[in-house]
């Protein structure tokens, strides 16, 4: 359905709202309103983003430069988040540059030493409490990517800023069939007080498309599988496409000819009004042939997981990788985040020997005992990224390289040292050689306090985004 919604005396005045619903015969089509509320309805859908070729597809001479390798392979990047920061004695490297011996919590990445770089001297400072009090992992999660001070709110009225990946997006997100995939192992929260008076938006959304519009994640490994595929078997996945086109054209059909009618019956600022939201209609209707022209989605080679979302935490996460590294392998999407947990999480690890919840013992008030369990859990999380890493390093890319080879990977959390609720000297891996630009197997120190969006920043050069400042940036991190 596409409904006008008019407010008098109301700064937004105007809504439009696509939705899915059955399809319509045209004796049944809705009537026009013209009274407080003016609603132009038609046949409603979910519109796919752009399809451009897939990642089996030659490379071309022709093909765009913005998010590419020097090769012409596609250049990708993710954003991995883990909640409540880590204990630093056990998990920082020892050794600097070249010599960089993994410590207690980060030897599973044995294997991944030439891969990657660990840096030491990050800050995201808007985390911090300033004249805003209580609230640091609502600040942590929700700064993490945007850079952005979120304003303190528990109502509707959240403000944040654009994340770093939905900056990349605006560039590169049209050379691939999903602009970007958000991924979560939370429940979907947009509302409520979660942290000393912030929205539960900051904590469960790290992507941010605006200020006000938090990219909302999927849990359900299925759900991510079939949004980048279809439902069903392959033939039924192309039957399936092909229908949803097809009724897509029988929306914009109907939408076109609904505003027509009702435009002779609008003054002239309500034409205007519709006016604009003819125009993102006619936008919606060139990215569906924009699609149509790609072809449909390629066939994965794997089929669909099961229904629902793992019981086990362990297994939730790795299926969620496995779909991310699909997604990737097939070059659906170059831009993904993944909120592990959000920040504040009270999650209990039974399975590492203990029941205490992850923030519980997070407040550990230097207790060994305490500081000890959530060492466990630092490796715990580490022991996950080195499944995708060994996923991104085993699958060869159109180039001969591996997708991790033409990565560019953060891992990291919003907090350092959460008993203290500290947002400098953040944990930060740096994963991928970003096809070759990168300088790994390094532990990098750089002077204290350095803008984590300086990072962020550089990773947009070699995506070939043009951004001149992330929140408090102050230019490119040359040192990686």
């Amino acid at each position: 359905m596409v409904a006008l919604f008019n407010w008098p005396n109301h700064k937004a005045h105007s809504i439009l709202v696509l939705y899915v619903s059955q399809p319509t015969s045209p004796m049944n089509k809705p009537s026009i309103n013209l009274g407080r509320r003016a609603f132009l309805r038609g046949l409603g859908v979910s519109v796919a983003l752009p399809s451009f070729r897939s990642l089996g597809s030659e490379v071309s001479a022709a093909a765009s430069t913005r998010g590419v390798t020097a090769t012409g392979a596609p250049l990708r990047m993710a954003y991995l988040y883990v909640p409540n920061g880590v204990i630093m004695d056990k998990w920082r490297p020892q050794g600097t540059g070249l010599d960089l011996q993994f410590n207690e919590s980060m030897k599973s990445l044995n294997d991944f030493k030439n891969d990657l770089q660990v840096i030491k001297g990050l800050e995201q400072a808007n985390g911090w409490a300033g004249l805003d009090g209580a609230g640091d992992h609502a600040r942590g999660g929700a700064t993490f990517l945007t850079g952005a001070r979120p304003r303190k709110t528990a109502g509707s009225d959240i403000r944040l800023g654009v994340s770093v990946d939905q900056m990349a997006a605006n560039y590169i997100g049209s050379e691939t069939r999903l602009r970007s995939l958000e991924l979560s192992c939370d429940a979907v929260r947009k509302s409520g007080n979660c942290d000393s008076g912030y929205s539960c938006a900051y904590q469960y959304n790290l992507s941010w498309r605006s200020s006000t519009q938090p990219m909302t994640p999927e849990s359900n490994p299925r759900l991510v599988f079939e949004r980048l595929f279809g439902g069903g078997t392959n033939a039924e996945r192309q039957k399936g496409l092909a229908k949803r086109r097809a009724e897509k054209r029988s929306i914009l059909d109907i939408v076109m000819e609904d505003a027509k009618s009702m435009n002779s019956d609008l003054g002239r600022n309500d034409r205007n009004k519709l006016d604009e939201y003819m125009t993102g209609v006619r936008e919606i209707e060139r990215r569906i042939e924009k699609s149509e022209s790609f072809g449909p989605p390629p066939e994965p080679g794997v089929d669909a997981p099961n229904e629902g979302v793992p019981r086990e935490y362990q297994e939730h996460i790795r299926l969620l990788f496995d779909m991310l590294l699909l997604a990737f392998k097939t070059d659906q999407t170059r831009i993904s985040s993944f909120l592990l947990a959000h920040d504040g999480s009270n999650r209990s690890f039974s399975n590492l020997g203990f029941n205490e919840g992850h923030h519980s013992l997070s407040h550990h008030r230097q207790a060994k005992d305490k500081m000890d369990k959530i060492a466990k859990i630092d490796n715990f999380y580490t022991q996950q990224l080195a499944y995708f890493l060994k996923q991104m390093k085993s699958t060869e890319d159109i180039d001969g390289n591996t997708l991790l080879h033409n990565s560019m990977i953060v891992w990291g959390s919003g907090l350092s040292n959460a008993d203290r609720h500290t947002h400098d000297d953040l944990p930060i891996i740096l994963a991928g050689n970003a096809g070759g630009k990168f300088q790994t197997g390094r532990h990098v120190e750089i002077p204290d306090n350095t803008p984590l969006n300086n990072l962020y920043m550089r990773i947009l050069r070699e995506a070939g985004a043009s951004v001149d400042r992330i929140g408090d940036s102050s230019g490119l991190l040359t040192q990686v």
